[in-house]
């Protein structure tokens, strides 16, 4: 069974957003590969992101909470397919899923026109789950009389950050029973890791004149050498000079829309991390994320006549000692 994603991020199930991305911001910066060399760091940090992309989206939070670990496989016009199964079969009534996130217990309820109802597990007396919906998920298609709708299947997006950033156009080719199939998919602006873009009808095919269910890319952000992701926030480094950082300077600083300025305060060491507020993946629904660069200082691998001249200068006249600043 899946890890609850509110358990993977250490909060409760009624956390804010801010809490979320709190929880967030701690655990990847604890686990990300680049800092973390524990062999399980990659999977866990994997995980994080995982959790923080589902739980970060309030749409894709309210499937989370209704329908657990399985929100995933339930179409999106789940609500509409089973209303229609229902009057299909001379129903009068609703059919609502009501199992507990992450449990295995799938149940019924039914409720009719006159304010009665009643509810039946799955298999036991009552309603017949699979017999009702079977068809809908691909699953227990024997039972299921007139059209069954196709299943929906799922394939992964590999993006660039850059690719992500900014949306669009992009190719896929994905094999099939028929063979190779290649999509033309639009890309929303600011997708991030595990986002799944909706292809209508791309999906396995239907039976009995029923309609085709749909296909789910699910997004994968690419490793890249200038950026790294957490969740909607970017890192990158920032090379300044020596006198850049004792002195203090405006420096341009690369971020996926393009080159911004950056002010970096005098005095400051390598490791210092510069938030760029909003300069981060953009975020349709809500608060774009953030940049944040950080200092490397960087020297000459080989001094002029002259650089060396003043370093030495510098080196004689100066009292400050990094291994003992106090």
């Amino acid at each position: 069974m899946a890890r609850d994603y509110y358990d993977v991020l250490g909060v409760g199930r009624g956390a804010g957003s801010d809490e979320i991305q709190a929880a967030f911001r701690k655990l990847a910066r604890r686990h990300h590969p680049d800092v973390n060399k524990d062999p399980q760091a990659e999977e866990r940090f994997r995980e994080v992101n995982e959790a923080y992309g589902v739980l970060s989206d309030p749409d894709t939070r309210r499937r989370y909470d209704r329908f657990g670990e399985h929100f995933r496989d339930v179409p999106e016009d789940y609500d509409e397919r089973v209303a229609a199964a229902a009057g299909a079969r001379g129903g009068r009534g609703g059919y609502a899923w009501s199992g507990a996130p992450g449990g295995d217990g799938r149940r019924v309820r039914f409720v009719s026109d006159f304010g009665d109802g009643h509810e039946g597990h799955e298999g036991g007396a009552g309603v017949d789950f699979e017999d009702l919906l079977g068809g809908l998920f691909g699953r227990g298609g024997t039972r299921a009389r007139g059209p069954v709708p196709g299943a929906d299947q799922e394939a992964e997006l590999p993006l660039g950050v850059e690719e992500a950033y900014h949306g669009g156009r992009r190719g896929i080719t994905l094999s099939g029973p028929d063979g190779p199939r290649t999509y033309d998919v639009a890309v929303p602006r600011g997708v991030v890791e595990g986002q799944r873009i909706r292809l209508a009808g791309e999906g396995g095919r239907g039976s009995g004149g029923g309609p085709s269910g749909d296909l789910f890319l699910r997004v994968r952000i690419t490793p890249d050498s200038r950026f790294r992701l957490e969740g909607r926030d970017i890192h990158v480094v920032l090379p300044v000079t020596p006198w850049e950082a004792a002195l203090g300077a405006t420096v341009p600083v690369p971020t996926p829309g393009g080159t911004a300025k950056v002010t970096v305060p005098g005095g400051s060491s390598g490791g210092r991390r510069l938030r760029l507020r909003g300069e981060g993946m953009p975020n349709p629904r809500g608060g774009d994320g953030d940049l944040y660069a950080e200092v490397r200082i960087m020297v000459p691998t080989k001094l002029s006549e002259r650089e060396r001249e003043l370093f030495g200068q510098l080196a004689a006249d100066s009292t400050f000692d990094p291994r003992n600043p106090g």
